[in-house]
């Protein structure tokens, strides 16, 4: 009688030649060969990337159990979502040693690092929920996040508690940023510095796979995302811009645009990063003493850091986002963003005054956006 042999498999089936780990690369497998590039690196940059990425598993998992799940009840059911992401985030990283500590766009202060765990030499700067508000009509949500170097004084058991001041550096100095995006399928999209990169999560495997390597943005658009109720706070400027797209093919744009709005900054920036497109949400000219909506370090530098690297640009609307020095941990910004002719358009539009005040023929008497009475 012929003995099986449980060691041994028969040959694999045509459709067993096509298993993701087969073919493409995985999160962890791409962080491997980058750090390869640096034989000096210690690894504790990738292992701070992949408990990262472990909270955006966790928030992909509670955001995709809608209603189910019980946080999409009553009024505060955002909030609760938010709440629940936060301890994601916070409970995924704070126990690695890679961080000397952590800011929420959620908390007024930096978190700690708890003193049992090791500290080690970077900042962890992340909004967990961006658009919590389309959760409970089931729409798309993300997170996002950046790497900051710690300063030396703050690493290790001897350094002194990490500030608030620690945080405040320009987004060039970012080291890493990136998002996640619950929608169809949950998406983590990131740079190292050395272009963008995009992962979809394998729920087969519990995996982040390599689906969207070296993403660039296309330079040229026909699609511009902006919150049209905000039209009598806008600059010049930006009305200028705004209803040179509206007047599509008989303007002096001479082409049509489409006008999107998500209210959600990852799934704007996604839709960017796949297809072209400007993103603006301009600070408000009726009130001079807030620089904009969105929080510079939270939101605007990682969302700036992941266009400028896929080839894009990021900027305030009258220069370059990544160069402005943070003066609070929750400062605030206009953004704009995408397509790089249609934001260095923008840009010369604020460097020339005398072309602001002869207005577009759509923005005269009979525009969709003129100024209230």
């Amino acid at each position: 009688m012929a003995i099986l042999r449980c060691n041994k498999r028969p040959p694999p089936a045509p459709s067993e030649t096509a298993m993701p780990l087969s073919r493409r690369s995985t999160l962890t497998q791409y962080l491997i060969e980058e750090r390869r590039r640096y034989p000096e690196a210690s690894g504790e940059f990738n292992a701070l990337l992949l408990d990262v990425a472990l909270a955006c598993k966790a928030v992909a998992r509670r955001v995709a159990h809608g209603a189910l799940g019980g946080l999409h009840e009553g009024d505060r059911a955002p909030a609760a979502l938010d709440e629940t992401a936060q301890d994601a985030f916070l409970r995924a990283n704070e126990w690695g040693g890679h961080l000397a500590a952590m800011a929420s766009r959620e908390r007024a202060e930096p978190c700690a690092i708890p003193a049992e765990y090791a500290r080690g030499k970077y900042l962890l700067v992340f909004d967990a929920l961006d658009g919590s508000g389309n959760s409970d009509v089931n729409l798309p949500v993300g997170s996002v996040f950046s790497v900051l170097r710690a300063p030396a004084a703050v690493v290790g058991a001897g350094g002194r508690p990490a500030q608030a001041a620690d945080f405040l550096q320009a987004g060039a100095q970012q080291v890493a940023a990136g998002y996640a995006i619950y929608g169809p399928s949950t998406m983590l999209v990131l740079t190292v510095g050395s272009g963008v990169h995009g992962f979809t999560l394998d729920p087969t495997l519990g995996e982040f796979t390599l689906t969207h390597p070296r993403m660039t943005v296309p330079s040229d658009t026909g699609e511009f995302a902006i919150n049209a109720s905000h039209a009598r706070g806008w600059e010049a400027p930006i009305k200028r811009y705004v209803d040179e797209c509206l007047a599509g093919r008989p303007g002096v744009r001479g082409k049509d645009f489409t006008l999107r709005w998500i209210d959600s900054l990852v799934a704007e920036a996604h839709r960017i990063l796949l297809r072209g497109g400007v993103f603006l949400d301009p600070r408000d000219a009726r009130d001079p003493a807030h620089a904009g909506r969105l929080r510079l370090l939270f939101e605007a530098n990682p969302i700036g850091f992941i266009m400028e690297q896929a080839g894009g640009r990021a900027s305030t609307g009258h220069g370059p986002l990544l160069q402005v020095s943070p003066g609070d941990l929750h400062q605030r910004t206009g953004l704009v963003f995408g397509s790089r002719h249609e934001v260095e358009r923008i840009e010369r539009y604020h460097r020339e005054p005398a072309l602001v005040t002869d207005r577009a023929p759509l923005f005269a008497e009979r525009s969709l956006f003129r100024d209230a009475a």
